[in-house]
């Protein structure tokens, strides 16, 4: 089912929400680009091995707060952040577009 990515009522982005390991396995390998946002639960780093584009990526909290952002060229590999236990991902320039930065509050919404 479509998601909606929300920072205070504001709805940022469509939101794809990995929910089995393959699918946070598999994150978004073997696209050429991606609009909106991919949620991955219980994953606090990632790798950007076989990506064919760079990534925004959001380290957040259990409660979805932004703890770091950083951006991830193909072939590289994030370290895990402490506390983190969501990672949200995004084609690199998503973040500068959405003006999000750590310490921002947000929300996962279903759409109807």
């Amino acid at each position: 089912m479509p998601w909606w990515l929300l920072r205070d009522g504001e709805v940022l982005a469509s939101a794809e929400v990995a929910t089995t390991l393959a699918q946070r396995s598999r994150g978004l390998l073997g696209r050429d680009g991606y609009e909106g946002a991919f949620i991955m639960p219980h994953t606090r780093a990632i790798h950007s091995i076989g990506m064919r584009f760079a990534l925004d990526v959001a380290f957040l909290d259990g409660e979805l707060k932004v703890l770091d952002t950083a951006r991830v060229p193909p072939w590289r590999m994030s370290l895990p952040r402490h506390h983190g236990r969501v990672v949200l991902e995004a084609e690199a320039g998503a973040f500068e577009r959405w003006r999000l930065k750590a310490g921002d509050r947000l929300e996962l919404r279903q759409s109807r």
